[in-house]
């Protein structure tokens, strides 16, 4: 994988230190507004990458790259994705993948005409513990209640309160809640137990966004809550319930260290099957093999499950009344 990264912000200096551990990554560009330069020159210095760009269009004609690490601001992710994809480049998109269902067919569309790798970085998605969640399911029986709970206060939101929006909070620039931390819980059901019934989502919105909230998935014969709150904060876990036993995970499902099973006839179980202790490792091992080898199926696969995710948002969103970009 030849690859050029967009953006500077938190998300890429955390992959930058895990990046390296993956093999047959290479590290071509980087490209960002001019305000990030010297903070990208830095980067290029301590992770040895090739070039860096305050243009995108010369990055995506004149780099030796292949893919694109879209990294960007949530507002952003459906233009450079797409420029990406119409230079003929390969892409890897942070969550959440764009801001509408309508957006991200057109962006799987675009890629499969174009028979390119189109993937949304998730980690949960990737990770061996997740594997395993899936794997002992049946073991807890019929599944009655799943409860997800990522609830973390932010510093923004006292600017918010003092009338400074920060893009955390702007409805324009894909903020809320939602988009930021229930969408790891989206995700995590989603991948469990498919597209839901009905969606409802209660949300507290101020200001036009959702400072925090309370998401009910319906399932045949599941009841799912997901809570989210970037204005207050709990312990951060999640449960599955079945009518055998649970399983009980402790943090946020996008890190999934680890989880406990406890059965009805006393069997409990702590379970911990990470390859590697950075969230990101296992999902860029794989796409760099989806990418290596041209796997267009896994490829479709896994957008088939972002797809569902981005209607499970618009119905959120929409039944809280909230409009983002």
């Amino acid at each position: 994988m030849k690859l050029a990264i967009f953006g500077a912000g938190m998300i890429v200096k955390d992959f930058l230190t895990m990046i390296d551990r993956v093999p047959n990554v290479q590290l071509k560009a980087i490209m960002g507004v001019p305000a990030d330069l010297a903070t990208m020159e830095e980067m290029q210095a301590a992770h040895h990458i090739d070039e860096v760009y305050t243009d995108v269009a010369a990055c995506l004609s004149e780099a030796d790259i292949d893919t694109v690490y879209v990294a960007l601001p949530n507002f952003l992710h459906y233009r450079f994705t797409k420029l990406a994809l119409e230079a003929g480049k390969n892409v890897i998109c942070e969550k959440p993948f764009v801001l509408t269902s309508t957006q991200a067919q057109e962006l799987a569309a675009l890629a499969e005409a174009k028979g390119l790798v189109l993937v949304e970085a998730i980690t949960n998605q990737y990770l061996s513990n997740y594997a395993a969640i899936k794997q002992r399911m049946a073991a807890l029986g019929d599944i009655k209640v799943i409860e997800c709970n990522y609830s973390q206060y932010s510093h923004r939101y006292d600017a918010f309160q003092a009338g400074t929006i920060l893009p955390a909070f702007d409805p324009k620039k894909g903020g809320g809640a939602l988009m930021d931390l229930n969408i790891y819980n989206i995700h995590f059901v989603v991948g469990l137990m498919g597209a839901p019934l009905s969606v409802h989502y209660y949300a507290n919105v101020e200001r036009n966004i959702d400072t925090s909230g309370a998401l009910v998935l319906n399932y045949p014969g599941t009841q799912v809550v997901c809570v989210a709150a970037k204005d207050c904060s709990a312990p951060v876990r999640s449960t599955i319930q079945g009518n055998r036993g649970s399983i009980q995970i402790a943090g946020p499902v996008n890190v999934l260290t680890g989880f406990t099973e406890e059965l009805n006839d006393g069997t409990k179980e702590t379970v911990d099957e990470k390859v590697d202790q950075h969230r990101m490792y296992e999902e860029f091992v794989a796409f760099e093999a989806m990418i290596a080898d041209h796997d267009l199926a896994a490829a479709k696969q896994r957008m088939a499950h972002s797809l569902a995710v981005m209607n499970v948002v618009d119905a959120a969103l929409a039944d809280a009344g909230i409009k983002l970009g």
